[in-house]
């Protein structure tokens, strides 16, 4: 379904975007916003068809987070679909190698995701969709989250943040029992049927990252990591060592 889906928007909808609509900032966003669709689409269809149940915040909690950094844990394939179904104006990060994928490349393509084949111009186009107020998903792990080990996280999202001044939204992703995760076939099926939890836990501003710009990403890089190991997502909801409200930057 998924595969049929971007296929019909890569070959129809988004060529008769382009005959029709002629401004390319315009066409993006109206591409985006087609995606957010047709992503809610396929998560109400795999709830409906008892595939997959999804525990998903007010729409509200993540429209609020336009122009903010958007950080997660990655515990499954469908992560991002779950985030950009619930977040009109989104922009990502996406693999060079999806630009292979025949299901994916035109959707790609038509939206402007930014992708990461060109590391010297990444920084300042994820600076112009923040300037623009998209909202910008980074997974910090840059893979999918192991079951059950520690979380690492990659500096990408904090140098990005730092350096382009921008504040995260910190949102935490669990799923039970655990599907659709690193190195595990999408067809291998739970006994029970998962549920998808979507919690966006906190505002992060890094007027307190002030030091050299190095030094910051590595304290915020070590803060968030420290963080997302403290919270416990093992039971699909948000708890923790300490409160998640009162928790202090250290």
């Amino acid at each position: 379904m998924f595969g049929v889906g971007g296929l019909l928007l890569s070959l129809i909808v988004f060529p008769l975007h382009r005959v029709f609509i002629h401004d390319v900032s315009s066409r993006r966003q109206r591409a985006r916003f087609i995606v957010h669709q047709s992503f809610r689409f396929f998560i109400k269809m795999m709830q409906y068809v008892g595939v997959i149940n999804f525990d998903f915040p007010k729409a509200a909690t993540l429209t609020d987070t336009r122009g903010k950094i958007l950080v997660s844990n990655h515990p499954t394939l469908i992560d991002v679909v779950s985030l950009i179904s619930l977040i009109p104006h989104a922009d990502c990060v996406v693999k060079a190698q999806l630009f292979k994928n025949p299901f994916m490349r035109g959707v790609i393509q038509s939206t402007g995701y930014i992708t990461n084949s060109d590391p010297e111009g990444l920084l300042e186009d994820c600076a112009e969709s923040l300037r623009r107020g998209s909202t910008l998903i980074i997974f910090p792990e840059g893979t999918r989250t192991k079951p059950g080990k520690t979380i690492e996280l990659q500096r990408g999202a904090a140098n990005m943040a730092i350096r382009t001044g921008s504040n995260l939204a910190v949102c935490v992703l669990s799923c039970k029992p655990s599907t659709l995760t690193k190195n595990e076939p999408w067809y291998h099926i739970p006994k029970i049927r998962p549920t998808l939890t979507v919690r966006l836990v906190r505002d992060w501003s890094i007027d307190s990252y002030n030091e050299n710009s190095s030094h910051a990403a590595r304290r915020l890089t070590r803060d968030l990591e420290l963080f997302f190991n403290q919270v416990n997502i093992e039971n699909g909801t948000v708890k923790s060592r300490i409160e998640t409200a009162d928790y202090q930057q250290s």
